[in-house]
């Protein structure tokens, strides 16, 4: 039925559209990180602030204050930010289930204590938290990894937290009990398939606010160190649009707007296909 309902999205202009899109960025990002494609962005091509130049790929949106390729930046950025993205959304996603699963299935003092513990890092405002473990761990990319695995992770326990408490009186799992199945396989066998639509989701999601976080990080100079990232380009922008140049900061947030657009418009369009109410 899932399957199904995923096919009858991508059937759709908007949401395949969109697709295509996420596709083309993580097909830049791979070749960015094993292919060498933008490795030289750091090489000066020009003097600085050469106005974009469609004669030449190198030129397409001009060059920065040091006579680097402004595109190349771009590329790398989007590398960053996906790289990012995934690597959060992976490391997150499974301590996000494993919380839910255990707090709401289990209920009672262990409820209580992994409540209570979401409860105090929710409590946090999540910029603050987040600048406060990048700043202890220094800058580079394994600090942001930690720093947002260490938050993106909350919500998706929340939810399923709930799922699991409304399921786990269901027949399936009180007959998968009456056989004899364990906790565990009664968990993360017949339980979590029947959730898993919330975990789709939230790693969708998940895997957006790491971008948007990244870029935020990188913009406050907390973020990742000797490569360009979409937030410190925008950074350096600031001081470049009163003399005219606008093409570093339009290459950053162009690229930036298109890739958390697609992927909000095919989350939407995911969640409506999976949500059961929405298809009864």
């Amino acid at each position: 039925m899932r399957t199904s309902a995923l096919q009858k999205v991508f059937r759709k202009k908007i949401p395949l559209l969109c697709a295509i899109v996420i596709g083309f960025f993580l097909i830049i990002a791979f070749s960015a990180q094993f292919l060498g494609l933008a490795s030289n962005w750091d090489t000066p091509i020009g003097t600085q602030y050469l106005p974009p130049n469609l004669s030449e790929f190198k030129f397409w949106l001009g060059t920065d204050y040091l006579g680097r390729s402004v595109i190349l930046k771009v590329i790398q950025g989007a590398r960053v930010a996906l790289s990012v993205g995934v690597v959060t959304t992976l490391l997150s996603a499974p301590i996000g289930v494993f919380f839910g699963c255990v707090s709401g299935y289990f209920g009672g003092l262990i409820d209580e204590l992994i409540l209570w513990f979401i409860t105090t890092l929710s409590s946090i405002p999540n910029i603050l938290l987040l600048i406060g473990i990048s700043y202890s761990l220094g800058r580079g990319m394994t600090a942001v990894y930690i720093a947002l695995t260490a938050t993106s992770w909350i919500s998706l326990a929340r939810i399923l937290r709930g799922e699991v408490i409304k399921h786990k009186q269901k027949e399936y799992l009180i007959a998968a009990e009456a056989l004899g199945a364990g906790n565990g396989r009664r968990i993360f066998i017949h339980l979590l398939p029947n959730v898993m639509h919330q975990v789709i989701l939230s790693m969708t999601f998940m895997f957006e606010m790491a971008i948007r976080a990244e870029v935020l990080l990188s913009y406050l100079q907390l973020g990742v160190q000797n490569l360009p990232s979409w937030g410190k380009m925008i950074d350096d922008a600031n001081g470049e649009l009163g003399n005219g140049v606008w093409w570093q900061l339009t290459g950053a947030t162009v690229a930036m707007f298109f890739l958390m657009f697609s992927i909000n418009v095919l989350g939407d369009y995911v969640r409506d296909a999976l949500d059961p109410k929405a298809n009864i």
